[in-house]
């Protein structure tokens, strides 16, 4: 059963997070993004584990709303502000972590995502013990990853770093990235939105594809130990336009190289701090020479509302051009899935034209041209309409 799947998401009951991000808007944004299947996020919240059990329930684990699954899951920050995802089999053990964390939190209840007075190794035995499926959040990320804290999963985890099932990559990083580290090769690797609202440019901005025996948290369970199924893809932005690829300050948002920052003390110029990049993280943690090949292929695109804001010369994926090209994209193709990564690109330079067609093409064939982000700064995509045009002439005077 192929599925495509967004496992870490949150509600309405996190802090800096949209109030439509409520079941209904995610099951009806879900069905034009393509997923089958979405994270419940917060599902220790009172009040968002009480809206989970009003919908369907189809199996222990799994609620439906629609043609849209919904998985229990949420996030947990540690006392060392790491974040660590967390895969539930049923409700009753959703309330069994709920009770087991509340010991550990001044107020459990304050916000969708728990922060709790334990470390990744305490963490990681009640979730053993809960029955659950968990492993570090966008593990890359600087400021809530655990290798912006941490050298390794031992040291992160301990005694329990070989019960970690998964790793997420985060926006800054790709399975390139993780492979470079020995000690991740037998992990399942995770591409998830980590959305704070259901508009099509945030929800499933990054997402899995999986063969999955069947939609539940069994089959999950057998697809992370190796038992049956298969990660078929990731598909998440490029590395280069997440907020922290590359190492920059965080005030003026100035790049600097590796050598650079560890020679100004990681002090920029303008006087704020240098927050170090996950590329540079990653080079300082890898000791593998070559790639492995057992890893998935990873598709690097960005939402479809934002290709066609690049392609068309908007400024904002939001306009009324933009939503217009967008929902006829989906209304004559299906999902915003198939406009991406299934679709021919005639059919789609039919419907929306040559320039969105080239574009969604230049991604398919990785031949974008990013300026790097860094130090909490998004990357920008530089490929726009007049740079295609130059190339295109430029092909021509080839002949």
């Amino acid at each position: 059963m192929k599925v495509n799947a967004d496992l870490h998401i949150h509600s309405k009951y996190s802090s800096g997070v949209s109030k439509r991000m409520d079941l209904n808007t995610l099951s009806v944004e879900g069905r034009k993004k393509g997923v089958d299947l979405i994270g419940t996020g917060d599902c220790l919240h009172p009040g968002w584990r009480g809206k989970i059990k009003e919908l369907d329930k189809e199996r222990e684990s799994i609620f439906t709303n629609g043609d849209i699954r919904f998985i229990l899951t949420s996030e947990v920050e540690t006392k060392d502000r790491v974040h660590h995802l967390l895969i539930f089999p049923s409700i009753s053990k959703t309330e069994e972590m709920y009770e087991r964390l509340s010991r550990f939190s001044s107020n459990i209840d304050s916000d969708g995502r728990p922060r709790v007075d334990l470390n990744g190794e305490e963490l990681a035995l009640i979730a053993k013990e809960t029955d659950c499926l968990f492993g570090p959040s966008h593990a890359f990320t600087p400021y809530t990853g655990i290798y912006g804290d941490h050298d390794s999963l031992n040291e992160a985890y301990g005694k329990y770093a070989k019960d970690v099932q998964f790793l997420e990559l985060g926006l800054s990083a790709d399975s390139n990235y993780a492979d470079k580290i020995s000690e991740l090769h037998g992990l399942i690797y995770l591409s998830n939105s980590d959305a704070h609202s259901p508009y099509p440019h945030r929800l499933a901005r990054e997402f899995n594809t999986f063969e999955l025996e069947d939609i539940s948290f069994k089959g999950l369970e057998k697809l992370f130990q190796g038992k049956s199924g298969e990660v078929i893809r990731n598909v998440g932005l490029p590395p280069e336009e997440g907020k922290y690829n590359e190492s920059a300050c965080n005030s003026c948002y100035t790049h600097y190289t590796f050598k650079e920052a560890v020679a100004r003390k990681w002090r920029c110029s303008c006087g704020g701090s240098i927050k170090k990049g996950v590329k540079d993280r990653v080079e300082e943690l890898s000791d593998v020479e070559e790639k492995t090949d057992k890893t998935p292929p990873y598709l690097h695109l960005i939402p479809l509302q934002e290709i066609i804001s690049k392609a068309v010369g908007h400024s904002s994926p939001t306009t009324k051009k933009v939503r217009s090209i967008w929902q006829k994209l989906i209304e004559e193709i299906g999902d915003e899935v198939q406009v991406l990564c299934d679709s021919s690109i005639e059919r789609i330079e039919r419907i929306a034209g040559q320039d969105v067609a080239d574009l969604i093409e230049d991604f398919r064939e990785h031949d974008v041209e990013i300026k790097p982000g860094g130090g909490g700064e998004y990357g920008q995509i530089l490929t726009q309409k007049k740079d295609r045009d130059e190339k295109s002439q430029r092909s021509l005077s080839d002949f």
